[in-house]
């Protein structure tokens, strides 16, 4: 099967790097993926791939049958959507979408499945069962795509039993992967406080309630709910990106508003410390004659992978790519609405590498000068089509 997969690939690959070359030049921000579905759209109907669109928004779910497709189905993920980044790259596949930059890798995860579609498409008589693939929506943007296409329905008719999903890593050479069992991604909220006071000229102090003296307490007791409240067990991170008190030199604003992110792994603490959060702030506040506004938004679970799935997908891994190429990930404190099919279905969330230092391609994620070695098309495609295949016949047996 292994030699069937390269055969396929190396046929695909082409028509990959087009496609992701495409969606480079033309991202567009999450919920307005409209163009994007038009031509993943398109590609399928190239490819006489039965589909269904705007679930979820304007996400797209195709579907392939095996041998034998009632006896498991699995589920195939990729997302669509861009990030609100002036792309600074000079390649001829640069953004022609001003502001807006495809710097998370969402382009390569939809050209990645795709490729896997025209894989297990040639090979469909070669597993069991039946397979989904999730084209998805507004990754980047609260309450989530993935959550959205669960409403509608995307789990079920037929019942999914198990999903994969892949995600490009910056920090890992080209031809590599990883994965992590158990706990892998951290939940997320953002927080949103607003402190109002008693603006005024800042020589005269003894008239004003100043709300930037009485942010700042806010802001630095705030960091006691994770030094002091938290379990030392539980990963936890409060950070505040934000703090906008617009006055000017001599001139105390009525109001200061602070923005920050909240993450963590354990769903009853998470609850504790939005508690916490709320009742330091506004009691801060109200001692010092403020008052003060808190709005946690609540954002995505935390990602776990199924313990059993992770195990056999390394064994997979290796088999695929070789013992040096495949890499146990750690713990990451950064978030994936992945995390709500994780939470639904038996699932593993991966990692393909993307970095080239001889070609100089090694800037982060979410950064205007990202980008990526393409030949990590063939890894994605091809490893996402092996364990496809590997798990839809494992579960079929159960």
């Amino acid at each position: 099967m292994k030699n069937k997969i390269k055969l396929v690939v190396d046929e695909v690959f082409a028509k990959m790097v087009d496609i992701r070359r495409h969606l480079h030049m033309f991202p567009e921000l999450s919920g307005m993926e409209k163009n994007t579905a038009d031509y993943i759209s398109g590609i399928l109907h190239e490819w006489e791939i039965p589909h269904v669109r705007n679930i979820g928004g304007y996400g797209i779910v195709a579907q392939i049958d095996g041998q034998n497709p009632e006896s498991c189905c699995g589920a195939l993920r990729a997302d669509m959507d861009a990030l609100p980044i002036e792309e600074a790259n000079e390649t001829p596949y640069k953004s022609r979408n001003r502001g807006v930059m495809h710097a998370c890798g969402h382009d390569a995860h939809t050209a990645a499945l795709l490729g896997s579609i025209y894989i297990l498409n040639s090979l469909k008589n070669s597993f069991n069962g039946r397979l989904k693939f999730f084209f998805q929506p507004s990754e980047e943007k609260f309450p989530g795509g993935a959550s959205q296409m669960i409403n509608d329905g995307v789990l079920e008719n037929p019942r999914v039993d198990f999903m994969l999903g892949q995600h490009v890593l910056p920090t890992m050479e080209v031809g590599k992967a990883g994965v992590k069992a158990g706990m892998y991604m951290a939940s997320t909220d953002e927080i949103y406080i607003t402190v109002k006071g008693k603006g005024g000229h800042a020589a005269t102090p003894e008239l004003l309630v100043d709300p930037i003296i009485i942010a700042s307490d806010i802001l630095t007791s705030l960091q006691q709910v994770v030094s002091r409240k938290n379990n030392p067990s539980i990963p936890s991170v409060l950070s505040f990106g934000r703090f906008i008190a617009d006055g000017r030199t001599n001139i105390i604003p009525n109001e200061v508003k602070l923005e920050g992110t909240f993450r963590t792994f354990n769903e009853e603490w998470r609850g504790e410390a939005h508690t916490h959060i709320e009742r330091i702030a506004t009691g801060i506040a109200e001692s010092m004659g403020a008052t003060c506004e808190v709005n946690i938004a609540h954002g995505y679970p935390f990602l776990v992978n199924n313990e059993e799935m992770a195990t056999i997908f390394k064994e997979i891994g290796i088999d695929l790519l070789g013992n040096d190429n495949f890499e146990d990930l750690s713990l990451r404190m950064t978030a994936e609405d992945f995390a709500y099919f994780s939470q639904k279905v038996p699932s593993v969330f991966y990692r393909f590498g993307v970095a080239n230092q001889d070609k100089g391609i090694n800037s982060n994620l979410h950064t205007p000068t990202f980008d990526l070695d393409e030949d990590a098309l063939k890894t994605a495609a091809s490893l996402m089509s092996f364990a496809a295949i590997r798990f839809v016949n494992h579960f079929s047996k159960k």
